[in-house]
């Protein structure tokens, strides 16, 4: 999909305004354009977003996601197995115009890992069961004995 890019002088005539009034709004940021050579242009979403209009979502961005998964019983060495296996699965093989986006944090006191993730549906899935094989696997990527200090 092409996405439309208006030049200053076309977004002053479609709102009635001024050049250096649009010139002033992309300044102090209140219009977000990208410049180009000695020109500036703008996209569609953006000049939607300074008028107030929405668009149809795109056929791509119809949904996401978002997941959180709590792992039990994870010590400091496990998690980083974990959270390099997850954010390596999310950063390969997905949509790069729409990734994946996965956090992780550890509570050492806890023993209790969490997995944030935010995406398409289906990239989520295919994250979601990459996480259930390894955890249920008996593979020695988590060592399920967690001692106290």
């Amino acid at each position: 999909m092409k996405e439309d890019m208006y030049s200053v002088e076309q977004v002053a005539d479609r709102l009635g305004l001024h050049v250096r009034t649009v010139r002033g709004y992309i300044r102090s940021g209140r219009l977000r354009a990208v410049r180009i050579g000695k020109q500036y242009r703008i996209a569609a979403p953006d000049l939607d977003a300074l008028t107030g209009q929405t668009r149809a979502p795109t056929a791509t961005g119809l949904a996401e996601v978002s997941s959180i998964v709590q792992i039990d019983g994870v010590d400091r060495a496990a998690a980083d197995r974990l959270g390099t296996l997850v954010l390596t699965s999310a950063n390969t093989a997905h949509d790069q115009a729409n990734p994946l986006r996965v956090q992780t944090v550890h509570d050492e006191q806890r023993h209790r890992m969490k997995i944030i993730i935010l995406g398409a549906p289906a990239d989520t899935a295919e994250l979601l069961h990459l996480l259930d094989a390894v955890l249920n696997a008996d593979n020695g990527l988590l060592d399920r004995e967690v001692h106290d200090a």
